[in-house]
């Protein structure tokens, strides 16, 4: 372990050149310097922030859903089938045409039956508008508080308004009560995030917003052990931008006010897009990269931190063409298609034509019926382009 903890804290890899952990580990009276060890305090309060966040759905989210007049769906159980059950557990998605035959023979059934079976089994499981308003209702209060912290301790800070003092005498740079708090703040959330996964609303992307919030986790905790906290910061509050507006219209459209929901989409639109294509790329990596080149020169770190920083980026590029993608369907077509991560299906999935239907125009499902569930903006804010809506960096 002390030959793993000596290469894994090599000075060489983390700080720039001449600076070594002794210089950090003793500072002059009254100063403080970001370490490892701060990090720790981020696990006991991300038990309180999930403890709040339960507390907060069942006693202000949920009263509040009610007076909109959100209510749990009664939703139609599966009869009881030893059969049926032990396939529907075995089975990642919907049994093929040959499973189906087979439990048909097996069962007596109709073939219609069985799909019917399969899904009023997967809807029992799916969680109501209820469970998913008080979920984005947790978000967006929490979004739109952090991100108001950030504006208001960063608008006192000098590098808000010139970059280059992310870098001025870095590393020996003091670390603020509110920048301490700001850090952990958000550390700690994103570590409740990931308790919190196993909880909520599962959808597709389970594994992979697992590894997302875990690579958020890593990249705060990376960029305060070599103190970039100051630019970390900037980083933070670009990205949280955009996050409460996306939870707000989705908090809309749950209630049914699905003009605000589309007013609310294109304003996310727009902050994710000035945020994400503008500000992030020639304010932030434009101080990462250059700035920090010439005040302080590169080293392993600093390579590692701006790689990633690069491949964030990549990811704003990606996501930005996504949603620029579904906006511009929802204009042409006046509707959505189904989401990808969709928790919801329609009443007419899967069901095969009967004889009686034949000759008739297939009929839409919920996704694109003007009062389906997944109708108006909402069908897309799960859908892959979204991935960010947990997003930090």
């Amino acid at each position: 372990m002390a030959a793993f903890s000596a290469w894994f804290w090599n000075e060489r890899f983390w700080l720039p050149h001449n600076v070594t952990w002794a210089d950090l580990a003793d500072p002059a009276p009254g100063v403080e310097y970001p370490k490892a060890g701060h990090l720790l305090s981020a696990l006991p309060l991300a038990l309180g922030i999930f403890a709040v966040r339960i507390l907060f759905e069942r006693f202000i989210a949920r009263p509040c859903a009610y007076v909109l007049r959100i209510q749990a769906e009664v939703t139609r159980r599966a009869q009881p089938n030893a059969v049926l059950e032990k396939v529907f557990t075995s089975i990642s998605k919907s049994p093929d045409s040959r499973h189906l035959d087979g439990l048909s023979k097996q069962l007596d059934w109709e073939v219609r039956r069985v799909q019917r079976w399969f899904r009023h089994r997967r809807n029992q499981d799916k969680p109501s508008t209820l469970t998913k308003f008080c979920e984005s209702m947790w978000r967006f209060t929490f979004y739109l508080y952090i991100f108001t912290y950030g504006i208001q301790f960063l608008w006192q800070s000098p590098w808000m308004w010139d970059t280059r003092h992310c870098w001025y005498n870095y590393p020996y740079q003091v670390l603020s009560p509110g920048l301490y708090y700001y850090y952990v703040t958000e550390l700690a959330f994103y570590w409740s995030l990931m308790f919190s996964q196993f909880t909520d609303i599962k959808r597709k992307d389970f594994l992979i917003m697992f590894i997302h919030h875990l690579a958020t986790v890593a990249l705060i905790s990376f960029s305060y052990v070599n103190n970039m906290v100051r630019v970390g910061t900037l980083v933070m509050c670009v990205h949280d931008a955009s996050d409460f507006l996306l939870e707000a219209a989705k908090l809309a459209n749950y209630a049914k006010y699905q003009r605000l929901c589309d007013s609310l989409f294109v304003l996310f639109g727009a902050v994710f897009f000035g945020t994400r294509l503008i500000i992030y790329p020639f304010w932030i990596l434009n101080t990462t990269l250059f700035e920090s080149w010439e005040m302080v020169g590169p080293y392993p770190s600093w390579w590692l931190f701006n790689g990633l920083l690069l491949v964030l980026q990549a990811l704003h590029i990606i996501w930005s063409y996504l949603i620029a993608r579904i906006a511009f369907k929802a204009i042409v077509r006046g509707k959505v298609s189904k989401d990808d991560r969709s928790d919801i299906e329609s009443s007419s999935e899967e069901e095969t034509e009967t004889p009686k239907d034949k000759g008739k125009m297939p009929s839409h499902n919920n996704a694109a019926s003007p009062k389906g569930g997944e109708n108006g903006t909402n069908g897309h804010f799960a859908s892959g382009a979204w991935v960010q809506d947990h997003s930090t960096w």
